[in-house]
């Protein structure tokens, strides 16, 4: 996909963010509410990462550092932009963001019914845990 344009979500990307997770995200959180995002947004502003192309929010991920593990959630891609190298962009730049605070592992959390999502992360070369029922990948091989 050419021009597509990664950055962080500021505080007024929070409603398209939550009506985009609507039509792009499998299933629903209890945070995926204003009041939720807002407070990620304002512990860790750099966390929520956004995809953008031609001006329009494709894609999103939520890149969890706390100090120890890094986390990933809120992986979506837009179902019409799948395909494109939405998703691994914005994996990147939440694994680089990972590797400059220091992190040594990313951890994803995927349901399980949700398969389309397996393959993603799988073909992102994480793997399941099943004692943990999250997906890992070491970043500092």
């Amino acid at each position: 996909m050419t021009e597509l344009r990664i950055r962080a979500a500021t505080p007024e990307d929070l409603d398209a963010v939550l009506a985009f997770w609507k039509v792009a995200a499998e299933g629903t959180s209890i945070s995926d509410d204003r009041d939720g995002v807002e407070r990620l947004v304002a512990r860790d502003p750099e966390a929520l990462i956004l995809a953008e192309h031609e001006g329009e929010l494709v894609g999103t991920v939520i890149a969890g550092f706390d100090g120890w593990r890094c986390h990933l959630y809120r992986l979506a891609v837009h179902p019409e932009q799948r395909r494109r190298g939405v998703g691994s962009a914005l994996l990147a730049a939440a694994e680089e963001r990972f590797v400059r605070l220091g992190g040594r592992r990313g951890d994803a959390m995927v349901l399980q019914r949700n398969e389309t999502a397996q393959h993603a992360w799988r073909a992102a070369g994480y793997t399941p845990e099943e004692r943990w029922r999250r997906w890992v990948k070491p970043l500092n091989e």
